[in-house]
């Protein structure tokens, strides 16, 4: 029970500095208008590590250029769980308050459509940080076009 306790009071101390860090929220428009620095990242996985990589290497990248960035991750395949309510694999709920923190910061999250749909999966199945994009590969694709450096591991 005390373990329970703990950790309940670790989680609530986390949120609370998660959610009083946010200074600013930008958005989209003020990126693609703005930003010198453009930045896809695919995410085809949904394995801890790889996930917590590429969330890790998106902050970084806020944190090196601030508002001169627009970042862009795209969820396919499995790594479409990253971005689910429920999701069907194993993502952690601090996987997904970073998913929310990154986007308050304004980096985008595409959800691959293609993806909900073989899972069955709805618009409420999906964080409301996320954006729904029919095809994952296409908006990548479109996004390369635009100037945006894709990054895939």
């Amino acid at each position: 029970m005390l373990k329970f306790k703990q950790l309940h009071i670790y989680m609530s101390i986390l949120m609370l500095i998660i959610s009083s860090s946010v200074s600013a929220f930008h958005t989209e428009s003020h990126f693609e208008d703005t930003a010198k620095h453009k930045i896809i990242y695919q995410l085809n996985k949904a394995e801890t590590d790889y996930i917590d990589h590429i969330l890790f290497s998106a902050g970084e990248m806020l944190r090196k250029y601030g508002d001169d960035i627009h970042i862009v991750i795209t969820a396919i395949g499995p790594g479409l769980h990253l971005l689910g309510t429920k999701p069907g694999r194993h993502i952690t709920e601090f996987q997904q308050q970073r998913v929310k923190s990154l986007a308050s910061y304004g980096v985008t999250f595409q959800a691959c459509g293609n993806t909900m749909k073989s899972l069955k999966w709805k618009d409420k199945d999906i964080l409301q940080e996320a954006t729904i994009v029919p095809i994952g590969i296409d908006g990548i694709m479109q996004l390369q076009q635009q100037g945006y450096t894709y990054i895939s591991w």
